[in-house]
């Protein structure tokens, strides 16, 4: 499989089988990618890059451009067809291709992941809107877990999305929303950095980065 109109009939057959953790009906537009690779760059030292739910690799896209030549990234991807496009794409695209021996592929969800050296800049395109709330403290802390002194983590969300959902559900639901914004919300005030809105995306969304420590 190749070029973008076959990675976006993949993201939409795995959006209608698998919505929990595909969580979008598109992969995400270029302004959003952008944002989400935004702490990517470098000082000019070797970096440790993960990305976690690359998906057809949009966003792998914009954090490869913006890769250091001594940087690694690692992706951890659960989804099987994700993790075979994904391959393919590092042995067939040049521009992967370039990066190939500093890309390493680990198809787990990410609790499963270890990591003896920490990573100095994290992406996350995971839906947690769309898991429950216990599951989205757990990846948030198993993210700052993997993170060094000082790395920044990347995330997004709809705008308005879960505020509205939570408005309108009731019990085991509203719950659930409401503890997502809990989680999300104290992380944000524990290490949020700074935030942007990109409205310029199908569905416009946030973008949210922390930073750890340091």
């Amino acid at each position: 499989m190749s070029g973008r109109l076959d990675q976006y009939r993949l993201f939409w057959r795995e959006f209608r089988q698998t919505f929990e953790t595909t969580g979008a009906v598109a992969p995400s537009g270029r302004a959003l990618c952008r944002e989400l690779a935004r702490h990517v760059t470098g000082n000019g030292q070797p970096r440790r890059v993960l990305e976690v739910g690359p998906g057809t690799g949009v966003v792998t896209d914009q954090i490869i451009a913006r890769l250091g030549p001594e940087d690694t990234l690692d992706l951890v991807e659960l989804n099987d067809r994700f993790v075979e496009l994904l391959r393919q794409r590092l042995a067939e695209e040049p521009s992967w291709q370039a990066v190939a021996e500093r890309v390493q592929i680990h198809h787990k969800p990410v609790q499963d992941l270890s990591a003896e050296t920490p990573y100095d800049a994290i992406v996350s395109g995971l839906p947690l809107n769309n898991f429950p709330a216990d599951l989205v403290a757990e990846i948030l802390a198993k993210l700052h877990e993997l993170a060094a002194d000082g790395a920044t983590l990347s995330f997004f969300e709809y705008v308005a999305v879960r505020k509205a959902k939570a408005l309108v559900s009731r019990g085991d639901q509203r719950r659930r929303l409401l503890g997502i914004e809990t989680h999300i919300s104290n992380a944000r005030k524990q290490w949020g950095c700074g935030r942007r809105c990109i409205l310029a995306n199908l569905p416009p969304a946030w973008v949210h980065h922390l930073r750890f420590g340091g």
